[in-house]
Parts: C-alpha cells; sequence; structure tokens
C-alpha cells in the first residue's frame, strides 16, 4: 500500500454556535480513489478546502508530503484578473515549459474551447470545463474535486470519467452522479454530524452499508435506554426506509416500462374518467414533421412524437443540440418554423424553479409552503398540517419558523420541490432538475415522480437518474435529428447498438416515434370510415376544444350556483359529456393515425 500523500486527522470547525467537523478525517495516496458523501450541509465542501490549505481548522492536523502537488476545483471558480480562458488555465500549471503548456491547449481543445474566450462571459458549461482543464493540466499528486459534473453534458460527464481513470493522481471526488460515484470510486468517505465513517469499498456499496450502520446505532441507543424523538428518526433515518420503497418502485418501473414497449398499441382497453379535474386529456402532446431553425442552424428537424398522459419523458443530448428547444415546443412556449403540435385539454403545468429565483429570502418555511395563510397545505386535494408535509422533504419541525435565506443549498433545493408538488398540475416541466441537488434530495425528487400521476417532461444529463425515472427517452441524433426509445438512458443506449452507444448522444435516424417499441396493426389498408375518420376527427376535437372552453366559462361565474342552480348543473352535466367526447375521439384518432403510419411505414 503506497504511503498517504495528504492526510486529515480529527479536523474541528466552527461556524457560528454549531460545530460542522467534529473529529473528521481523509487519507490519500497515489492512485486512491476517494468519494466524500454526506447530507448536503454537512461539510463535505469545508473539509474538501481543508485538505486544499485554503480553509484552516480550528483544531486536528493536515499533513501533506512535501512536494507534492494538489489541486482543487471549486463548485464555483473565480476568473477575475484572466484575460482568456487559456491563461486562467495556464496560470494553474507548476512550470511554464512546453509539455504543460501544450497540455493546457490539449485539455481546452478536447472540451471544446479554444482557449482564446474571455472568462467573463462563459456558459455555466463552458466554465466548468475551464476549471477542469486548469486542475487536470498539471497531472497533479492530488486530485480535489467539488461537483465535477455539474452543468456538463452526457459526452462531457463520459470524456471526464476516461480522463480521470487514465491518472495516477489520488482523487477525492464529491458528486451528486451516482453514476460516476459508482464507476470511480474505490473508497467511500461518509461525513455525518461532523465526524467521518470509512467504507473500504465504492459507493456501489454505501448505501446498504450506511443502513446497517444507522440501524445498529438505533439499536445501540435503545440498549441504553435512549428515546428517539420520531422527528429525529424521520429526519436521520428515514433514507433507509425510502430507499427500500425505492427498491420497489424501480421494479414497478421496470414493469411499466415493459408494458409501455409492448403493449403501447392496445390504447381502447384504458378506462378512466376524464371528467375529473385532476386529469388531462389522453393526449398531451402530438408533434407532427415539426421543424424548429435558428438562422442557418437546424435543432430540431421533422420530429414526430405522441405524448400520452402518464408517460415520463426524458430528453438527453449534448450542450447546444437543442433540448430545451424540444420542451420548450412541447409545451406550447414556442412554435415551430414547420410542422404541426396538438397540445391536450385541460393541461395544468407546474416546472421545477431550480434557481429558486421564485423563493423570498424573508418568508419562512410555513410560509412559502401555506402562503402565508394558517398552517396547513393541500395535496392531492387533500388538507395536510404543514410540519406534517416538511417532513416528507426531510425538514424537522424546529424548522417550520426558520427564514429561507438562512437554509444551505439543498435545504433550498428540497424545499423547492415541496412547493412544486404542492402546486396542482399534471404535467410536470423538469430542465435540468439535478444540478446542485445532493443525493439525499435527488431520491426524494425520484420518489415524488414515481408517486406522481401526471405526465412528466425531463431534461437531464444524470444516466443514473434517467435510468430511475423515465419511460422513454427522446436522444438527438445530430443534424437537428431526434428519436424516442422506449426505456431510459441504458435502455437507449442499448437499443441503438454498440455503434451509436460509443458515440454518445449524436448521429442517426430521422424520425421521433415510438412505433420501433409497440404493437403494429395488422390490417393492410385503412376503410373509407377510417379515413373519413381521420380527415374529420381533427375538427371534431377542436369543436369539442372549443365547446369544452366556453362551458368552463360559464361554470367560473362563481355566483352561477347560487343564482341559478339549474343552470349550474346544466353546464355541469354539459362540460362531463363533451370531456368524454374529446378523450374519446383523441383515443379514437391516435389509434388511426398508428395504424396509418404503420401501413404506411412510416
Amino acid at each position: 500500500m503506497a504511503p498517504p500523500l495528504l492526510t486529515l486527522q480529527d479536523i474541528a470547525l466552527t461556524f457560528g454556535a454549531a460545530p460542522l467537523l467534529a473529529g473528521a478525517g481523509i487519507s490519500v495516496a497515489t492512485g486512491d480513489r476517494v468519494c466524500l458523501v454526506g447530507r448536503n450541509g454537512s461539510g463535505k465542501s469545508t473539509l474538501l478546502k481543508v485538505a486544499a490549505g485554503l480553509v484552516q481548522a480550528d483544531s486536528g492536523r493536515r499533513f501533506a508530503q512535501p512536494g507534492a502537488t494538489i489541486r482543487y476545483l471549486p463548485q464555483e471558480p473565480d476568473f477575475d484578473g484572466y484575460a482568456t480562458t487559456l491563461e486562467y488555465v495556464e496560470a494553474g500549471l507548476d512550470h511554464a515549459d512546453d509539455n504543460q503548456r501544450y497540455r493546457a491547449s490539449y485539455l481546452l481543445e478536447q472540451l471544446g474551447l479554444t482557449g482564446h474566450e474571455d472568462p467573463s462571459r462563459l456558459s455555466g458549461g463552458e466554465a466548468r470545463r475551464t476549471a477542469l482543464a486548469r486542475v487536470l493540466a498539471p497531472e497533479p499528486d492530488i486530485l480535489l474535486l467539488d461537483e465535477p459534473t455539474n452543468h456538463l453534458d452526457l459526452p462531457g460527464i463520459e470524456w471526464l470519467e476516461s480522463e480521470l481513470s487514465g491518472m495516477r493522481s489520488g482523487i477525492v471526488l464529491i458528486s451528486h452522479d451516482r453514476r460516476l460515484l459508482e464507476k470511480m470510486s474505490r473508497s467511500t468517505v461518509w461525513l455525518d454530524r461532523g465526524v467521518t465513517r470509512v467504507l473500504d469499498q465504492g459507493f456501489a456499496h454505501f448505501e446498504t452499508w450506511r443502513d446497517q450502520v444507522l440501524e445498529q446505532e438505533e439499536l445501540d441507543r435503545h440498549k441504553v435506554g435512549r428515546k428517539i424523538l420520531a422527528e429525529e428518526d424521520w429526519v436521520r433515518y428515514g433514507v433507509s426506509g425510502r430507499r427500500k420503497r425505492n427498491q420497489k418502485r424501480l421494479g414497478d418501473l421496470h414493469a411499466l416500462r415493459k408494458k409501455h414497449k409492448e403493449q403501447r398499441g392496445a390504447l381502447g382497453k384504458v378506462t378512466l374518467v376524464a371528467s375529473e379535474a385532476d386529469l388531462s386529456g389522453r393526449l398531451v402532446a402530438v408533434a407532427e414533421d415539426v421543424s424548429k431553425s435558428y438562422g442557418d442552424r437546424t435543432v430540431v428537424r421533422d420530429f414526430s412524437a405522441r405524448i400520452i398522459r402518464g408517460d415520463r419523458v426524458g430528453i438527453v443530448g449534448h450542450n447546444g443540440a437543442g433540448k430545451t428547444t424540444l420542451l420548450n415546443l412541447l409545451t406550447g412556449k414556442q412554435e415551430p418554423d414547420t410542422g404541426r403540435i396538438k397540445r391536450g385539454t385541460n393541461l395544468l403545468e407546474v416546472a421545477l424553479d431550480q434557481r429558486r429565483d421564485s423563493l423570498d429570502p424573508n418568508q419562512t418555511l410555513s410560509q412559502v409552503l401555506t402562503g402565508g395563510a394558517g398552517d396547513t397545505v393541500t395535496v392531492n386535494g387533500q388538507n395536510r398540517h404543514v410540519v406534517s408535509y416538511m417532513k416528507d422533504f426531510l425538514f424537522g419541525p424546529e424548522q417550520a419558523n426558520t427564514p429561507v435565506g438562512v437554509l444551505s443549498g439543498g435545504e433550498r433545493g428540497r424545499l423547492t420541490l415541496a412547493v412544486a408538488f404542492a402546486t396542482p398540475s399534471n404535467l410536470m416541466v423538469l430542465d435540468e432538475p439535478t444540478n446542485d441537488l445532493d443525493l439525499e434530495t435527488l431520491e426524494l425528487l425520484q420518489e415524488r415522480i414515481a408517486e406522481y400521476s401526471g405526465t412528466v417532461l425531463l431534461v437531464s444529463h444524470d444516466r443514473d437518474f434517467l435510468d430511475r425515472v423515465v419511460t422513454s427517452t427522446i436522444a438527438t441524433e445530430g443534424d437537428g435529428r431526434w428519436i424516442e426509445y422506449a426505456g431510459g438512458y441504458s435502455d437507449m443506449l442499448l437499443q441503438r447498438g454498440p455503434a451509436k452507444a460509443t458515440a454518445g448522444v449524436s448521429g442517426g435516424r430521422s424520425r421521433g416515434t415510438r412505433e420501433d417499441s409497440i404493437s403494429k396493426p395488422v390490417s393492410k389498408k385503412l376503410s373509407f370510415k377510417d379515413k373519413h375518420a381521420l380527415e374529420t376527427l381533427p375538427n371534431r376535437m377542436a369543436d369539442f376544444e372549443r365547446e369544452i372552453a366556453r362551458l368552463n366559462r360559464v361554470l367560473s361565474d362563481a355566483n352561477l350556483y347560487s343564482r341559478n342552480q339549474q343552470k349550474f348543473a346544466d353546464t355541469t352535466k354539459a362540460l362531463d359529456a363533451a370531456t368524454a367526447a374529446l378523450a374519446k375521439a383523441e383515443e379514437q384518432w391516435l389509434a388511426l393515425e398508428l395504424q396509418r403510419e404503420a401501413l404506411e411505414g412510416v
């Protein structure tokens, strides 16, 4: 075993009144692959800064082997004083010799940068790639990485994995990307309540080990007669129960994907009460030969897809491929240059605000969740006490009156989730929701999406999250072309085959439809009646939509019931009938469209 190049022992550090670190340690030798895990706010980033020599501990010992080079990647790099990205990268070199200068330029090129960019005008992804080039260029003895995949796209993450795998450096890694942690780590350091515990295995074994540690700790506490409050049990030990529930949900997801792949054509067998206010129409969005360009660049070309109520669709591709544009087209925020998008009825959309701009830092958690009135939150039509709802998102009762402004980043992320899932909706739009979220918050998001009865549209670079959440994946094929595959990210790679899988998320087919993964009708041709229905149904559906809108306007009169109960009853009955007729027409049109495309070989 190689001697350690960097050692931290009994590190203690207090910010304000509460101790953040109270006996933490870590040891790194050449070639080590250590992942540092813990709840958001537990002190992981602070411990990494102590290891880098940027923060002085109150007590404890830090030893770095004389002559050992250490490089630290912060979450938010400081580019002040640098005119170009190359100048910033070269400032991190040990020597100014030609070999190191060449490596600096090489890494920038590999990461899609020229070296001439103005650091003050970089996007989030460009800033992250520039900072990575700076810490990788010297090939240091110790590499300390704090969330290196934040703002990176999938090709960038896969490139980083390959680059790190070939380095001799001892690496300490903090990340919310489970797939990266599982691939890279050989040992795990868990920072919990200021103290570190070490597992001499990679992250893939961590959760089982953590659950065993917590369960044993709980048993030990009972043995000495100490009573633990139920709220503390939930906050500290609830993660174990959530993990076990998630195993069942993963099984449910696999079953749902199989049904999605094998039985997609049997739409007529589904029976739903279409008049329920919390349900959208059967069709959420239908895109037909949609294209969208910006100047001479086409980001969406001849795209066709059908999104049905209850689908959970992931959208993946490299930065700049057009993921957000495609999301905006499907949700109506942008209109296509050519082609047609038909959007469903009764859609109530909620978007996950990961920038947390909607949170007022001066309000308390209780005020944010209740709207400042009372102490209850209405979720799925049922009133829940705000403290009970907070516990679902790992907040303790004592935090009800805590101002938002003092919450950690992970806590603000969980509060954003709580607000989003308390908002009535049947369509949830998530654009890069996993950025800056810790693993526990990601588990919560995964669990809530699994329970969500509506439709989910998700843009993400998190491969593990996609595999755990989505029922189908729309991936870029290059040149503005997109295609939808049944299943998650790993399923998409398998369906593409080895040639395309090695290309990340680019290249290939031109149509974005499900028809490769559903049962095709076997009729040889459409009957005259079916052809006529296919031509006339769009107009009939438009008529139903206009009638539904008119009836809703009538019912929006708050005094209608007290003024004319009979009219209220008749209007409600007519609305139910029109909604049911629209749903039936949508299903008939969809079945006929599937049959037509199968016959025409589309």
